[in-house]
């Protein structure tokens, strides 16, 4: 596990074991997580999509506190994942990462609360699996639009994307900033240095 670029992003890739009966590896260690990020993986939902080729969802972001973690992994076919830093203040804003995640190399990505997850699926019936720190609560959930030209995440030139009318009717970067949306790094940070290092109850897990 290590970090990206972005503070409050690391990349994940596992030892796999391969034989005849097929292939197994560990898509999360407790002991590993908290050694990289100082603190443990709180779990309060698990997401499961499937796409179609092209099929592009995201930016999204929920507002901190309590924001909502993502601990992200593509379980079949394959998705170009990508993480935005939307918090404003922050020396890395408005810059983004990329990670291409599939049924191959098992890689899965970590996002803190407060930034920005997007992925397009780059095969048919693309599953991407992932664990949030907090519930879905769409008075909290907000985007930003992922072809924003001020962004200029690099998707796949050869895919059609394939937005949802809500994705599509997102705001610019800027457009959100204005409008006082964003999080800011400063609380975003914060949060983060108030999480548990321990697993506490039966919010934190061990997979």
């Amino acid at each position: 596990m290590r970090p990206l670029g972005i503070d409050g992003v690391w990349v994940d890739t596992p030892r796999v074991f391969t034989d005849s009966r097929g292939r197994f590896h560990e898509w999360f260690k407790a002991g590993r997580f908290r050694e990289m990020t100082g603190h443990a993986l709180r779990l309060e939902q698990a997401n499961c999509s499937r796409s179609v080729r092209g099929a592009l969802r995201g930016v999204h972001y929920a507002t901190v506190p309590p924001g909502q973690a993502k601990y992200v992994t593509c379980v079949s076919g394959a998705v170009l994942d990508v993480v935005v830093d939307i918090r404003t203040g922050s020396p890395t804003f408005g810059t983004w990462e990329s990670v291409r995640l599939d049924d191959r190399e098992h890689r899965a990505v970590y996002l803190s609360e407060g930034l920005g997850h997007a992925f397009m699926a780059l095969e048919g019936g693309s599953t991407v699996v992932y664990l949030c720190s907090e519930g879905y609560a769409p008075q909290r959930e907000f985007g930003i639009h992922p072809l924003d030209p001020m962004l200029a995440i690099e998707w796949p030139e050869d895919l059609t994307p394939e937005l949802s009318e809500k994705d599509a009717a997102a705001p610019t970067l800027a457009e959100a900033e204005l409008l006082g949306l964003l999080p800011s790094y400063e609380d975003c940070t914060g949060h983060r240095r108030g999480l548990p290092v321990g697993i506490q109850g039966e919010s934190c897990v061990s997979l």
